[in-house]
């Protein structure tokens, strides 16, 4: 058959060449011809070829025909239809068979995390025995006391103790020859066989032990101090004096809270806590303790203590077992550690005592008496008035204070306040010495703005009424003091510690009562966020970090930045204010480098410098500083001290310059060059203006309310900032005169 095809292939070519047809469509025939017949024979030839071999064999694929279910359903009496299937045959195919299902599968449980089991390090109890004798050791008696009682116990330990030790004891009131408690109970001095013995009172109210109290605990939980700053110490012991009739509950509690504080900080107890009643026992009994402890520190033998264990690396390393993981530490006790249990509940109840919320001064307090033998009026827990000297003197026509002079406040309506009684500084030239209570937190019970402010205002018009006896009272005058337009927040403590600062300057702006605001620079937080004031002042006490320890002897350890972060505040945050520094000269504490405070007023660009000589009020050895006459400056020396300054500043480029003085009050003022205006000097306040603009609600500066200085007021002139229109009245003179006016009447009637 294909060689028949052949042939009439070629007889039809033949043909078409023969009859003039063109030899390429010849060929193209031709190749067509070839190209079917190979693909009409290719796959007969395939399956020939695999037939042939038998190597191998195409898998045939089989595929399960579906399974047919049977099906059948029953009508039920209540008229439902219940459906009955049934299947014959597998239900899978083999080709798509499941993996066993009746193996068990492996039930799933939480992952569980192991983790190194926290190390708390116990304490041990174990004997020792000190390499020296105990009477050779360096003794330090530290006290705290309010009204004798525990001064008397401390002097009369340091006496007994001198007798005996191979050193003489020191003798330290924690309230005032402490300067910082970092000293001794982070940093202990370098004494070698150093034993600390407190003699603590405890007192239902707030004392400066709370504050004592809370830096132990600070250090005890401060990660960057050594969890043992105290283990250097020879050995510790407390006495406790208290009163356990009146305080049974609280009965030297605070003594036993110290004693366990230093045992904490690594300290070896070296006599047993000693709690002794005042009423009960009293002297006898302190007499008693002291005799037993002079005893036991001649004996060495060794003693049963409690010493911390060395952390192994295998206490490390425990890790929680599975099991333990799923037991709750709260649900399960141990009938031995009932007792321990029940012994942290107590102790966690006699350290709540301490955070509990007190009176900052109460009535039954001994601050509370000291404070209004002085004069004050303790106003609520936390605040207080008191009548200046200077509003007494205005009342009598015989001169106001500076503030007249500078800024126009006319002392007789001016009363002197403080809604925070309470410091964080303890300055060696603090009028109060050292009575006030102190701190670095408020943790007192807290007092309402507007029971404040009435409290203050009736306390300071009981005051005006006292005088109305006094010769020489101007009546007018009288009249007007009962109605305050003044408040200088600078009496005592830190008035901007207190919460509602910014409530309470609200209220008094309310009353249209002016505010003069007094900080110490240690508050940058509540310096930050305080509102409008008249006149905010800022007390710049030194130029150095040591002098400032010296001189306000601080209670934050980090208070020199405290102080340069309040100056930058003054320069960005508060700019709006009408800020004053406030230079309090002591001779022989910070006078010696005014290009130090040339720095700070650079650095915060105040609107005013006060620069004040301190005033002696008496001994002030209360403070552990003791300040006498010789600390106090000549005003000439104030004088010399304020033109080396402006002449500091002047040289810097910042225009400042000496604006005005009171000589009586030691006082002088330096003032920006914006208050400097067509000649004139305008350091004085328009009240009126200053609280329309403050009603207005518009913002404004402290140079929109601005009124010129009288020029009796300024620097150099021969009034000296004492107004013409009072009599100068000096007390020896008056006594002079009195004193020859009674010989010319002896002589006359003689």
């Amino acid at each position: 058959m294909a060689l028949i095809n052949h042939l009439i292939l070629v007889s039809a070519l033949v043909c078409y060449l023969a009859t003039g047809g063109r030899i390429s469509i010849a060929c193209l025939a031709v190749v067509l011809y070839c190209l079917l017949q190979g693909s009409s024979t290719l796959p007969s030839t395939s399956r020939s070829a695999s037939s042939t071999c038998g190597h191998s064999k195409s898998p045939e694929k089989t595929f399960s025909s579906p399974v047919k279910d049977e099906s059948s359903y029953e009508i039920l009496p209540n008229g439902a239809v219940k459906l009955t299937r049934s299947s014959n045959g597998n239900k899978e195919s083999p080709m798509f068979k499941r993996k066993d299902d009746t193996k068990q599968r492996k039930k799933r449980v939480p992952k569980i995390f192991k983790a190194n089991k926290p190390h708390s390090p116990k304490f041990k109890e174990g004997l020792t025995a000190t390499s020296h004798s105990l009477l050779d050791s360096n003794f330090i008696i530290f006290y705290s006391s309010l009204t004798g009682s525990s001064a008397k116990a401390a002097t009369t330990l340091h006496g007994k103790l001198s007798e005996i030790a191979t050193n003489k004891p020191q003798l330290l009131n924690m309230d005032e020859d402490v300067n910082d408690l970092e000293d001794y109970f982070v940093n202990t001095p370098d004494l070698k066989n150093l034993v600390y013995i407190l003699v603590l009172p405890s007192y239902d109210t707030d004392s400066p032990l709370d504050y004592f109290l809370e830096s132990l605990e600070e250090t005890s939980n401060d990660f960057r101090i050594d969890k043992f700053p105290l283990k250097k110490l020879a050995g510790f012991t407390v006495l406790g004096l208290g009163d356990s009739e009146s305080w049974a509950e609280k009965f030297c509690y605070q003594a036993k809270l110290v004693d366990k504080w230093l045992s904490k900080l690594g300290a070896r107890r070296i006599f047993p806590l000693g709690t002794i009643c005042i009423k009960t026992g009293g002297e006898p009994k302190i007499n008693e303790w002291i005799d037993i402890f002079d005893e036991t520190l001649k004996d060495d033998d060794p003693m049963l203590t409690e010493n911390e264990p060395e952390v192994s690396i295998r206490d490390l390393n425990n890790e929680y077992d599975d099991d333990e993981a799923d037991v709750s530490d709260d649900t399960l006790v141990d009938v031995e550690d009932m007792g321990r249990m029940i012994a942290k509940t107590k102790e966690e109840n006699e350290i709540s005592q301490v955070s509990e919320k007190k009176e900052m001064v109460a009535k039954d307090s001994p601050t509370f008496k000291s404070l209004t033998k002085q004069g004050y009026t303790v106003v609520g827990s936390h605040s207080g008035v008191k009548i200046c000297r200077w509003t007494k003197s205005a009342l009598r026509g015989r001169g106001s204070c500076y503030k007249f002079a500078f800024y126009g406040i006319r002392s007789h309506l001016c009363m002197e306040t403080t809604p925070s009684l309470s410091c964080s500084n303890k300055c060696v030239f603090c009028w109060r010495h050292g009575s006030n209570p102190v701190g670095t937190t408020w943790r007192w019970q807290v007092d309402q703005p507007q029971d404040i402010l009435n409290g203050a205002l009736e306390g300071h018009y009981k005051k005006i009424k006292q005088m109305r006896g006094v010769p020489g009272i101007v009546s007018d005058r009288f009249n007007e003091a009962f109605t305050v337009r003044h408040c200088a927040l600078s009496l005592v403590g830190e008035p901007i510690f207190y919460p509602y600062i910014n409530e309470f300057l609200q209220m008094l702006h309310a009353k249209h009562i002016s505010s003069f605001l007094v900080c110490n620079a240690q508050h940058p937080d509540q310096l930050r966020t305080l509102n409008k004031v008249t006149q905010l002042y800022v007390s710049i006490d030194a130029s150095s970090k040591d002098e400032l320890k010296r001189i306000d002897r601080p209670l934050f350890r980090n208070y020199w930045e405290r102080l340069h972060e309040c100056l930058n505040i003054i320069r960005t945050v508060q700019s709006h204010q009408r800020t004053v520094f406030r230079l309090t000269l002591v001779k022989g504490f910070n006078m010696g480098d005014f290009k130090g405070y040339a720095d700070m007023v650079e650095s915060a660009l105040p609107s005013l410098i006060e620069i004040k000589g301190a005033t002696f009020c008496g001994s002030s050895s209360g403070n552990g500083n003791p300040l006498t006459m010789q600390n106090i400056p000549f005003y000439e020396e104030c004088q010399n001290f304020v033109r080396s300054l402006n002449d500091e500043l002047n040289s810097r480029g910042l225009e400042y310059g000496i604006a005005a003085e009171h000589a009586h009050s030691c006082c002088i003022l330096i003032a920006s060059k914006r208050y400097y205006i067509n000649s004139q000097w305008y350091t004085h306040i328009d009240y009126k203006k200053f609280f329309r603009l403050l009603e207005s609600g518009e913002k404004f500066t402290h140079m929109d309310y601005l009124a010129p200085t009288p020029e009796w007021a300024y620097w150099g002139s021969s009034e000296g900032g004492f107004n013409p229109e009072d009599v100068k009245y000096n007390r020896k003179e008056e006594k002079e005169k009195k004193r020859l006016a009674r010989e010319q009447s002896k002589q006359l009637e003689a």
